[in-house]
């Protein structure tokens, strides 16, 4: 197997592995392609964060301007994650297809002006629309990650999975600091507080439509040029919709991951929209100190998130993917019980320890689950990635719909019935099985490799052509998963 190269001996400025990915991940570097890349699939995810999430530490003036009702307030928190679900499965075939440059610049682009349409908004029904056409923005996550599995090496593509999603998930909490304070710096200059929430909008919009641009004229898909030009030289195919979304959905595994997914980055979503507007009804807080208890939660994103993918990636160092899954069904589990005690907490100083506490889990478990769902399909990446993120989404709208809508349950003990609700799904990760590298309970099968695995999603017939040669190298070079078993186990001769 071709090692790592390194800088000087070919154009890039990091190490890379013999298929040009990074090996090493410099995260206060710009260099292209890697780094570069790196930094252009976060920011817009945090630009999108920003925008999908405005509204809710707003909501105490946007409600008693246009009158919205506590049902009408959960409607606009449901209808902003569940655009996405859809977005998301429909972003994941672009990249697989066009490339994360395109599919990130075009979505940008096309949701910029809902997010401008907050100025206008008059009633409940309009309302609940603008969050759900902004929302289709966070599909963003999937070429974000996208991108990152395409410019890192597995050795290290659950740290860059989870540095660069985890920073743009610290969008959700920096709009709580954000827009309360744009809304006083125009009270200040002069405007009421019903036309002041109203232009407090144009600051994400045009943050947003910025920085689509960057994205298309600086951004890269691949260590060696774009989709349309690798496409060109040969080096990558054209290949089929319907059997890159059939192989997708016929594994099993990014549907276990999706389900769990549901109660990790879905209940991060559902936090976002409410926890500003709880601490502000249930302790009294004014509009300003209730949105910076909240982004509290959202700024965990900072730490929590990557902690999870460089955990990812130094368990599976030791123990392989089997480490990986024990790692995140410990730390998802973990936070389903701090998330039940959240909800229990009668004392403002309790419910930010252990809001904070049950982010920290949350959130590395988002970490956690990206740093396996890169290995689940290479052929099929961006439906898979599609498949997880919109499962993400997919929890956030049921969980907000049980609990959330409406005054059938508390604030409090929805957070508490959705701990309930981590731990219950979480028990569903021991069903995840890979044969060349086994599972948490189960070891790996006799005789089963990489090549195997990998090679099962190409047709003899793709494979006289070629088309599987991306395939075949993926799989040499994520031996790492493992363990300490790689040096031990032999690998087939290859022809």
């Amino acid at each position: 197997m071709e090692g790592p190269r390194v800088s000087g001996e070919n154009e890039f400025s990091l190490p890379v592995d013999s298929e040009q990915k990074a090996t090493k991940l410099r995260i206060y570097s710009a260099a292209a392609p890697h780094m570069r890349a790196f930094h252009l699939s976060w920011i817009p995810y945090f630009a999108c964060f920003v925008s999908s999430f405005a509204a809710p530490p707003l909501v105490p003036v946007i409600r008693d301007n246009i009158n919205l009702t506590a049902t009408d307030i959960g409607n606009a928190g449901i209808a902003a994650v569940s655009g996405a679900i859809f977005a998301r499965n429909i972003l994941g075939i672009t990249c697989d297809l066009f490339g994360p440059r395109l599919a990130s610049t075009s979505l940008l682009l096309i949701t910029a002006p809902a997010i401008y349409c907050f100025s206008v908004v008059e009633s409940a029904t309009t309302f609940v629309l603008v969050r759900f056409f902004v929302g289709f923005s966070l599909a963003t996550f999937v070429s974000n990650q996208f991108w990152m599995s395409s410019m890192f090496s597995p050795k290290v593509v659950g740290t860059a999975n989870a540095f660069a999603a985890g920073w743009g998930n610290l969008g959700g909490g920096a709009t709580q600091l954000i827009m309360p304070l744009v809304f006083e710096l125009l009270r200040h200059i002069g405007a009421t507080r019903f036309t002041a929430w109203r232009l407090a909008f144009f600051v994400p919009g045009l943050f947003q439509t910025l920085i689509a641009y960057a994205v298309f004229f600086l951004g890269q898909d691949l260590p060696h040029g774009n989709f349309a030009e690798v496409k060109k030289t040969g080096q990558k195919h054209t290949d089929n919709v319907y059997k890159v979304f059939l192989n997708a959905i016929s594994n099993y595994r990014a549907w276990i991951l999706a389900l769990t997914y549901g109660y990790c980055f879905g209940v991060e979503l559902t936090i976002d929209n409410i926890i500003a507007n709880y601490f502000y009804d249930r302790f009294g807080l004014n509009l300003s100190t209730a949105g910076s208890v909240a982004a509290s939660f959202g700024l965990m994103n900072l730490v929590s998130r990557p902690s999870g993918g460089m955990l990812s990636d130094f368990m599976a160092k030791k123990f392989g993917m089997r480490g990986r899954l024990w790692a995140l069904w410990t730390f998802q589990t973990l936070g389903g019980i701090f998330c039940i005690l959240s909800g229990k907490a009668n004392s403002l100083s309790a419910s930010i320890a252990l809001v904070l506490i049950f982010s920290f889990f949350v959130q590395s478990c988002c970490g956690l689950t990206f740093g396996i769902a890169p290995f689940i399909s290479l052929r099929s990446l961006g439906v898979v990635s599609g498949m997880i993120g919109s499962g993400g989404n997919l929890g956030s709208l049921l969980t907000q719909l049980i609990f959330f809508r409406g005054d059938q349950y508390s604030t409090e003990s929805g957070i508490t019935l959705m701990g309930v609700m981590i731990v219950c799904f979480t028990a569903l990760l021991p069903l995840v099985y890979f044969p060349q590298w086994g599972g948490m309970f189960f070891r790996v099968s006799s005789g089963a490799t990489e090549e195997d695995y990998y090679m099962s999603e190409w047709s003899p017939e793709e494979k006289t052509h070629g088309f599987h040669m991306a395939s075949l190298k993926f799989s040499e070079n994520s031996v790492g998963e493992r363990g300490k078993r790689v040096a031990a186990t032999p690998r087939p001769t290859e022809t």
